[in-house]
């Protein structure tokens, strides 16, 4: 997409669609079941905490909204440009390149606000943390070490966006990034909703996520 609010325009109609063949969308990384309302060619999106068993840690009205959610953050694609050495995200907001890169579908998923919040631009990790902060959630977030782990439930698709954007946008990534996202890749293949929505996406953005449709065809087998 070309820019960030384009996609946020955009990727509730595409969770539109999902729920309609589907019955059932939710967000990333809590699981929390998501409703509809309005008109279908510009749907509203909100969001049951109920459903997900969710607690607030701290932040009421951050959890109890929708929040689209960069898997790769900003930070992490954008300053690795020149723009983000200039004045960070904001001198990039003017710069085409990041504007598409902060826009891209493949990237962007519904958070539960608060969760995408705490999460900030730490790194996705496995160190076996226990669950604590926010109910039945699985999220786990280390404020001192700065370091995220996510339910297994969401860990493929966070592993295929990444592997994406480094891909698409020649962005860096560590050894053992690569290595964890290589693995969570393989060990969570792609169920039917990740492959229906990388078609979606395509329809509007014009790319497909090649990892997912890798996925894809290999669960088909």
């Amino acid at each position: 997409m070309s820019s960030f609010n384009a996609a946020k325009r955009v990727l509730p109609k595409i969770y539109y669609q999902l729920d309609k063949e589907f019955k059932n969308t939710s967000t990333i990384y809590c699981g929390c079941d998501l409703n509809y309302s309005g008109n279908p060619k510009k749907p509203r999106w909100s969001l049951d905490l109920d459903s997900c068993g969710y607690e607030v840690r701290k932040n009421a009205n951050r959890a109890q909204r929708i929040e689209v959610e960069h898997v790769m953050p900003a930070w992490e694609f954008g300053h690795q440009l020149q723009c983000w050495q200039n004045g960070g995200r904001k001198a990039c907001g003017k710069v085409a390149q990041f504007k598409v890169m902060e826009g891209d579908l493949h990237n962007l998923f519904p958070s539960v606000g608060e969760i995408n919040g705490d999460r900030g631009n730490f790194q996705f990790t496995d160190w076996n943390g226990k669950p604590t902060k926010y109910g039945r959630c699985q999220m786990v977030i280390d404020f001192k070490l700065k370091q995220a782990q996510p339910p297994k439930a969401s860990r493929g698709q966070i592993a295929r966006a990444y592997l994406y954007m480094a891909e698409t946008y020649n962005i860096r990534l560590s050894n053992q990034q690569r290595r964890l996202y290589e693995a969570w890749n393989r060990m969570y293949p792609a169920d039917q909703v990740e492959c229906r929505r990388n078609e979606l996406i395509a329809k509007e953005q014009g790319n497909l996520n090649r990892f997912v449709s890798e996925s894809c065809k290999l669960a088909a087998k």
